[in-house]
């Protein structure tokens, strides 16, 4: 029904009976009607335009409950001259239905693209779930903004968090986006140069020689035989928790010595050699053989190579007398052996397959009691000349 609008009383606003809507078409030519239903008492006003393709659109305006004639008016005609310049507002209404929650990108397109490419995929799915899922899931890509990820980032030190943990939920976040980004899903990246916490990350727990016999001991007599095997290999080489889990026989070589570690295992992406000493030799010489699995280090209770042992670890680093102790400071360790024993920085960063020496610098204030042996090497041999020449 084609009529003016305003000429039509609010009480005449109702659905007749027996209709379950009715439209009022404005006259004008505009395309603004007001339609009515029989469930509702208030109007909506709509635009009905053709988009480009010449399909016929509906534009919500607004309820009748809040504009009037007029302001539907306005705003119809600001729409319909959007719509000659070559806009389309159903279009990019369901651009925007379209454009996925945070939640749902991380979920159903970052994770499938990092899982076959990245080891730490698992990390990530721990840094997003829960605390970057409950704070920004559920926003759209498109709406999440650097104000909401700085509170988050503050929120989560408040939380007791360590200052490297909060960074690497940024991290993800950044990477998240950059993804987007690269895809046509996103056309920023609102994490982009966020300033980070300071970051101590050099922190160390080293075992004095009465702590370090302790621990052995411990290690030697524990129940669980197997998580111990694994922490005696990590301390007589100085592999990472993930180098030697990922072990296989095919990679050790007994008589040359050797268990060489590949580029898909390494965290240099670089295949790497390193050198078995007695204590790894004894450790591998006592792993059961002969059985169904390739891998070195087997989990008895399942037969399948080991995946995580931290909870393990907890437990033993418990009883040793050491709850700090963490499985990484074990390659510290056998680092702080090599130094004090009289081995070079050079030696040590090849051993350990560090990419960059100064990693490996942050052992060189292990290095003064050899220095000091060295010093009084000099010492002694002014004593020797003194005695000698009787001077």
């Amino acid at each position: 029904m084609i009529i003016d609008l305003a000429s039509l009383a609010p009480q005449q606003w109702v659905c007749p009976p027996g209709q379950r809507r009715i439209e009022y078409v404005d006259k004008g030519g505009i395309g603004l009607y007001l339609e009515l239903r029989m469930s509702s008492p208030i109007g909506t006003y709509y635009l009905r335009y053709k988009n480009a393709q010449g399909k016929t659109c509906h534009q919500k305006i607004g309820s009748s409950a809040v504009l009037t004639v007029a302001e539907a008016r306005r705003e119809a005609k600001r729409i319909k001259a959007e719509i000659t310049l070559g806009a389309d507002p159903r279009a990019e209404a369901a651009a925007k239905r379209a454009v996925p929650t945070l939640a749902e990108f991380f979920q159903n397109h970052y994770l499938p693209h990092v899982k076959p490419r990245k080891r730490s995929w698992m990390r990530d799915d721990q840094l997003f779930n829960p605390r970057i899922k409950d704070a920004l899931g559920s926003t759209r890509l498109d709406r999440v903004t650097r104000q909401e990820i700085q509170r988050l980032h503050t929120k989560l030190l408040e939380e007791g968090l360590a200052p490297a943990t909060a960074n690497h939920h940024v991290r993800l976040i950044k990477h998240c986006y950059y993804l987007a980004m690269e895809w046509g899903m996103a056309d920023r990246n609102p994490a982009a140069r966020m300033a980070l916490f300071h970051e101590d990350n050099t922190v160390e727990n080293y075992l004095g020689d009465q702590e370090l016999a302790h621990l052995l001991k411990i290690l030697r007599t524990d129940s669980n035989v197997a998580v111990c095997r694994v922490a005696l290999f990590l301390l007589s080489t100085g592999c990472r928790v993930g180098e030697a889990l990922r072990a296989k026989w095919s990679d050790v070589d007994i008589e040359r010595r050797l268990f060489v570690i590949s580029a898909t295992n390494s965290k240099s992406r670089k295949l790497r050699s390193v050198p078995l000493n007695d204590t790894a030799i004894e450790v591998l010489q006592a792993l059961p053989k002969g059985g169904e699995s390739e891998f070195v280090f087997v989990n008895p209770e399942t037969n399948k190579p080991f995946t995580d042992i931290r909870w393990s670890w907890v437990r033993l680093r418990k009883r040793a007398g050491f709850p700090n102790l963490r499985l990484h400071d074990l390659r510290h360790q056998y680092a702080s052996l090599l130094v004090n024993g009289g081995r070079s920085l050079y030696e040590v960063q090849q051993i350990l397959g560090h990419s960059d020496p100064k990693v490996t610098m942050r052992y060189a204030h292990l290095s003064t009691k050899a220095l000091l042996d060295a010093a009084n090497s000099a010492s002694e041999k002014l004593r020797r000349t003194e005695v000698a020449t009787g001077e």
